[in-house]
């Protein structure tokens, strides 16, 4: 256990080297490494590139399925909303990490932290505003059609 999560600190420490930021995550199934992911946020200016996701996605790619239902990952630090969120989708169960949010915060890295405040707010209290509209009647209802199409 302790390889995978020493391999996703590698892989942060170069990323740090190479410009970009520290984290890095490593996707196992038992004992075999699955994908592997950076933060990419500096080389393709995209705000979902972080290591998690990447490793996620190659993975998904690489053996076809949305489902990782058995699957770790292992990550240099503690993820963040987003990748905590794609990893439920996902079913990966397991999640080991070295260094906490708080770290993070501490590094100058914040978001994170910010950002499971606001998800324990009240919709309402949120600093972005969300407003539902009511489906135009003219339009198809794609949940409707969802149902029809995956009874």
């Amino acid at each position: 256990m302790k390889k995978f999560l020493n391999r996703a600190v590698e892989l942060a420490v170069d990323n740090v080297k190479n410009g970009g930021q520290p984290f890095g995550a490593v996707l196992v199934k038992e004992t075999l490494v699955i994908s592997e992911g950076v933060n990419e946020l500096h080389k393709k200016y995209d705000v979902s590139g972080h290591a998690e996701l990447l490793a996620i996605r190659r993975a998904q790619e690489k053996l076809q399925t949305n489902d990782l239902s058995g699957y770790t990952m292992f990550a240099s630090g503690e993820p963040c909303p987003m990748c905590l969120t794609a990893m439920y989708f996902a079913g990966i169960e397991n999640v080991y990490y070295c260094q906490s949010v708080e770290d993070a915060v501490e590094a100058g890295l914040g978001k994170s932290n910010f950002i499971y405040e606001e998800l324990k707010k009240e919709r309402p209290e949120r600093s972005i505003i969300m407003t539902k509209l009511p489906l135009e009647q003219n339009l198809e209802n794609p949940m409707q059609l969802w149902k029809t199409v995956n009874p």
